[in-house]
């Protein structure tokens, strides 16, 4: 079985409740808002990373992409700050991962996945402070939404 970390809006902050989260997985997909690279950093030290770019993330970000497609374990995967980022046609991807609203949701569109693993940075508004796990095991796959 592999394990996905899907998490964005971490706006500085690693809370240590989410190293011990993410440091199980087999990858993490970081959906932007990183705010600080440090954060980027600390991320790999616990498994491979792959993101995109938030609206607050500044010049160190200029080599990370606004739009990822990328294919993890057999999975074709689509990552984007902002929902609007995210191609209209969704047919193609197994997964399509967003953030920005720091509103965690799941829904199924098709054949795919739509996740935002709302925030897991500083509490803001009256929200939960979440991430999701995916868990794939052949064929099968599977999400867990946590809160921290």
């Amino acid at each position: 079985m592999k394990t996905i970390g899907i998490i964005a809006d971490t706006h500085g902050l690693i809370r240590p409740e989410l190293k011990e989260q993410l440091k199980t997985c087999d990858l993490i997909l970081h959906a932007g808002d990183f705010c600080q690279p440090q954060v980027l950093e600390e991320l790999k030290s616990l498994a491979p990373v792959r993101c995109c770019r938030g609206n607050n993330d500044g010049w160190w970000a200029d080599g990370i992409p606004y739009t990822l497609t990328t294919e993890a374990f057999g999975l074709k995967i689509c990552l984007s700050h902002y929902r609007n980022g995210l191609p209209s046609e969704l047919t193609p991807f197994d997964l399509a991962v967003f953030g920005h609203s720091h509103r965690y949701l799941e829904e199924r569109i098709g054949n795919t996945l739509l996740l935002n693993p709302g925030s897991c940075g500083p509490r803001r508004f009256a929200l939960p402070v979440t991430l999701a796990k995916l868990y794939i095991e052949g064929k099968n796959i599977s999400v867990e939404r946590i809160e921290l």
